[in-house]
């Protein structure tokens, strides 16, 4: 008789165990879901991609299991990307901090968009174009590896790049090709009006400066802009349609 009634405590207790971890687990499970989710730095990748990544796999979408996972590292392996961070903002809200690698421009080879760093070392290959980042033409070479220098045969021309593409986010302008041609000339394309900028580094910012209200004056035309021999005196230029 004794021998039942230590089976039927054993059993309540089980029981009621049972009962107290479903309940701990219902709890988890309700109140740590993820339902708010923050992306910030992601420009490669849209915010459904990243949360894809992030909250990838069972318990994905949990925030204790996401603080767990990602404490004290980081998501690698992601082309574009160096490094995700998770923040847990509360039980049900995450932010997700994307920082990409830094592209200064992309070069066209073998149907892919060959992207690289400031120093001209290629960082990524994607058949895809990334919004932002400028095409570059006019570079010479026959071959490209992946964490090399693009083969160039002037390689101050990555200086150039970068002094040119700086400039271009300082005064807010996205063309959609930069074209440098074998005398040093450089010219910028947005849409069907090619900007032809010459070769003197000294008066490039104060070109870029004005040339954000000269396209306005252009419209929706097609054809030249020729800001070579630019006068800023008189404020004139000129502009050959085609």
């Amino acid at each position: 008789m004794f021998k039942g009634k230590r089976i039927w405590g054993v059993a309540v207790v089980a029981v009621l165990g049972l009962v107290i971890l479903l309940g701990a687990a219902a709890y988890i499970t309700k109140t740590y879901t993820v339902r708010t989710v923050y992306v910030e730095g992601n420009v490669h990748y849209t915010e459904e991609e990243i949360k894809a990544i992030v909250m990838d796999g069972p318990l994905g979408d949990n925030s204790i299991y996401l603080s767990l996972k990602y404490k004290n590292r980081g998501i690698e392996g992601i082309p574009f990307v160096d490094v995700m961070d998770v923040d847990v903002l509360s039980p049900d809200t995450i932010k997700i901090i994307v920082y990409e690698k830094k592209l200064t421009g992309c070069v066209r080879y073998l149907d892919t968009y060959v992207y690289f760093d400031r120093d001209g070392y290629v960082v990524e290959s994607s058949g895809v174009r990334t919004v932002g980042v400028p095409q570059i033409m006019g570079l010479q070479f026959d071959h490209i590896v992946k964490g090399e220098i693009l083969p160039v045969e002037d390689r101050d021309i990555f200086n150039s790049i970068l002094d040119i593409t700086k400039l271009l986010q300082k005064y807010s302008l996205a063309p959609d090709r930069i074209y440098f041609n074998g005398s040093g000339e450089t010219s910028l394309y947005f849409g069907d009006v090619r900007v032809a900028l010459g070769n003197d580094p000294a008066t490039l910012e104060d070109k870029l400066m004005l040339l954000s209200k000269f396209l306005d004056e252009i419209g929706g035309k097609k054809g030249t802009l020729q800001m070579q021999t630019y006068d800023e005196d008189s404020g004139k230029y000129t502009f050959k349609p085609e």
